[in-house]
């Protein structure tokens, strides 16, 4: 089990890393209004329709993180569920090790989340990111000294996951479990896009990663400087998606497009109705899905 943990957040990290500069200053942010998060039950963004002929294809649009006392309405959603031949299953990447892969690395798991001779923060970022972090161990962590030791990629990641936590929010997957319960409910042919990726020496690869200098310390300046105003923006972008706001929602940044079509034309094809559930972000971007299928000549109708 941590194997299959650990490695997937590995690869994450150097896929990652590339977005984000070493050589970007850590800016201080302007005060951002505190977003006071909506609560209760609420309907989301609308479908939009995707049709040639008389085949009809409905795409919804996700969003994380959401308010973690907001509801999502789902009677809508199944309604067209309900009247659809098949589901597609929004695209998403997954690293596997394998089973005896993942029993050949476990050996080697202890120590990865460390820093390279046993180096803490204070030596791997610049004094003034250091001085922030601090303050923000001291809100987020609190006593838990072990967290200087660790590798600034994972610092990040827990940062980032504890100030969405506290800021009200978390993320979608009881959405898409809501949805995929309709789907099972009304028992329709799934389709499932997910692209996997094997690492075929995970053993290795933990050994080599554990003795190698990362240069990740620029993941974690990225996440200090930008996060008071991340966490609001994410929170007024939350509200936006969920009350379907779509002016709001437009203003989502897309830096990390996901091309893939999750085969929506043979789709659109085969079924007289399909659903389709994609990442909000990709469905606005002028480069995604929604693009790329009214450039091939079919009608887009957005929700109103």
């Amino acid at each position: 089990m941590m194997s299959k943990r650990v490695l997937p957040v590995l690869s994450l990290c150097f896929l990652s890393l590339p977005a984000w500069p070493e050589s970007a200053p850590a800016v201080e942010p302007e005060p951002v209004p505190q977003v006071v998060l909506v609560t209760g039950s609420r309907p989301g963004p609308g479908l939009w329709k995707v049709s040639k002929g008389e085949h009809v294809m409905w795409v919804f649009g996700t969003y994380s993180p959401l308010p973690t006392k907001m509801e999502w309405r789902s009677r809508d959603i199944e309604k067209i569920i309900a009247t659809s031949q098949e589901y597609l299953k929004p695209p998403t990447a997954h690293v596997g090790v394998g089973w005896m892969g993942g029993i050949g690395a476990l050996p080697f798991l202890i120590g990865v989340r460390k820093n390279p001779d046993g180096a803490a923060l204070k030596d791997l970022l610049p004094p003034d990111v250091s001085a922030r972090w601090q303050p923000l161990k001291q809100t987020y962590f609190g006593g838990d000294d072990d967290i200087e030791r660790e590798r600034p990629a994972f610092v990040a990641a827990q940062l980032y996951g504890r100030a969405m936590k506290q800021a009200g929010l978390s993320g979608s997957s009881d959405v898409r479990k809501t949805i995929e319960k309709l789907v099972d409910k009304h028992k329709i042919k799934v389709t499932d896009a997910r692209h996997s990726i094997q690492i075929k020496e995970p053993g290795k690869a933990l050994r080599e990663f554990k003795k190698s200098p990362m240069a990740d310390a620029a993941c974690l300046t990225k996440t200090i400087a930008r996060l008071d105003t991340d966490v609001n923006i994410m929170r007024a972008r939350a509200n936006a998606w969920a009350v379907g706001e779509l002016d709001e929602i437009r203003k989502i940044q897309f830096d990390d497009r996901n091309d893939n079509c999750f085969d929506a034309e043979k789709a659109l094809a085969n079924n007289a109705s399909t659903f389709a559930v994609v990442e909000i972000k990709d469905i606005l971007d002028p480069k995604g899905v929604i693009a790329t299928l009214q450039g091939k000549g079919y009608t887009i109708e957005a929700p109103k």
